[in-house]
C-alpha cells in the first residue's frame, strides 16, 4: 500500500516536524530572489512595497520574469522535499511517489494529456461562446519565452505541492495516525488553505476555497485509490501548465504572456464552484476508476494503516 510503505523508512513523528521546517526554509530561501527583485523595482519606481496588494506587486516586474521568479521558490521547495525524504527519512523518490515497483509514467501521461485536452477544450468553448470576454494576447517572442519557463518550472511547482501534500504529509500522517481518512482530510484542507493568499480569493471571495479544498480531496482520493501519485502529478501539471499558456487575467495568480487574456468582470457563482467539485471531479474519478479498475473503496480511503508483523 502507498501509505503503508512509509513504515519501511524512518518515520518518527519528530522527524516530520523537522522535515516540514526544512521544507519551509527551502521555500523561503527560494523566495529571496523574487523579494529582492520586487524591492529593487519598487525603490526604482519610488513606491512603498508594503502598501501594494498582490496584483500591484506582480505588475512591478515584466510578466515572464515575474513568473520565473515566482515559480523558482517552488522548485527550491521541491528540492527541499527530496532532500528531507532522502537524508532525514532514508526514503527513495520512488517510494515517495508510488507503491509500484517503479514510477508508472504511462499513468502520468494519461492523466496529463487527458485533462490537458479537456481543460483546453473548455477554454476554447468558452471563447467561442463569449468572445467579447477575451482579447487576443499572442506575441511570438514573449509567448515562446513563457513556454520555456512554463514547461520547465510549472511541473516543478505542481510536483512540489503534490510531493508535499499527497506524498510526504499523506504518508507521514498515515503511519502516525494509523489510518487513511485523517491524512486525506488534513492534506486536502491544508492544500486548499494554502491558496488563501491567491489574488483569485481577493477578487471572488472565500467561497472559492471550496474549489481549492475540493481539488485537494480529488487529488487525495485518486492518490489513495491508485496507490500512487502518478495520476495526481499528471492532472495538476496539466491544469496549471495549459492554463498558463492559454489564458490569463489581471486577477489571477498566473499573469502570463498567454494566447488569450480574459477581460471579463470576474464573477463566479457558487453554482459554478460546486459544479467542479460535485460534478466534474466525480466524473473524472469514475473515468480513472474504470480505466484502472479500482476496487475496495472504503478500505483504500478510510481503512487502517498497520505495520506488518
Amino acid at each position: 500500500m502507498y501509505i503503508k510503505q512509509a513504515f519501511n523508512i524512518k518515520h518518527d513523528w519528530w522527524l516530520y516536524l523537522i522535515g516540514v521546517l526544512i521544507i519551509v526554509i527551502a521555500v523561503t530561501l527560494g523566495q529571496i530572489p523574487y523579494t529582492v527583485a520586487l524591492i529593487a523595482k519598487a525603490v526604482e519606481a519610488g513606491m512603498d512595497l508594503s502598501k501594494l496588494d498582490m496584483n500591484e506587486m506582480m505588475e512591478l516586474l515584466e510578466s515572464n520574469l515575474n513568473l520565473f521568479l515566482m515559480l523558482l521558490s517552488f522548485a527550491v521547495g521541491l528540492a527541499g522535499v527530496f532532500f528531507v525524504a532522502k537524508f532525514l527519512h532514508k526514503q527513495s523518490i520512488k517510494s515517495l511517489t508510488t507503491s509500484r515497483s517503479k514510477i508508472d509514467w504511462k499513468r502520468f501521461w494519461f492523466s496529463f494529456l487527458f485533462w490537458g485536452i479537456i481543460s483546453s477544450g473548455m477554454v476554447l468553448v468558452d471563447y467561442l461562446m463569449s468572445p467579447d470576454n477575451y482579447v487576443y494576447n499572442f506575441k511570438l517572442v514573449p509567448f515562446l519565452t513563457l513556454a520555456v519557463i512554463a514547461i520547465v518550472l510549472v511541473p516543478l511547482q505542481t510536483s512540489f505541492e503534490e510531493y508535499l501534500f499527497r506524498g510526504y504529509l499523506m504518508q507521514g500522517l498515515g503511519v502516525l495516525c494509523k489510518n487513511k481518512w485523517v491524512p486525506l482530510v488534513v492534506t486536502s484542507v491544508s492544500f486548499g488553505l494554502l491558496h488563501i493568499a491567491n489574488p483569485e480569493i481577493e477578487k471572488l471571495g472565500y467561497i472559492l476555497l471550496v474549489h481549492y479544498i475540493g481539488t485537494g480531496f480529488f487529488l487525495g482520493i485518486i492518490t489513495l485509490m491508485d496507490e500512487g501519485m502518478e495520476l495526481a502529478l499528471g492532472f495538476h501539471a496539466a491544469n496549471n501548465l495549459f492554463t498558463a499558456l492559454l489564458v490569463t487575467a489581471d486577477w489571477t495568480a498566473f499573469q502570463t504572456n498567454s494566447i488569450l487574456r480574459d477581460i471579463s468582470d470576474p464573477d463566479i457563482g457558487s453554482v459554478e464552484i460546486f459544479a467542479s467539485v460535485l460534478i466534474i471531479y466525480p466524473i473524472l474519478i469514475y473515468i480513472f476508476a474504470k480505466v484502472y479498475k479500482w476496487t475496495n473503496w472504503k478500505e483504500k480511503l478510510t481503512g487502517s494503516v498497520l505495520k506488518d508483523d
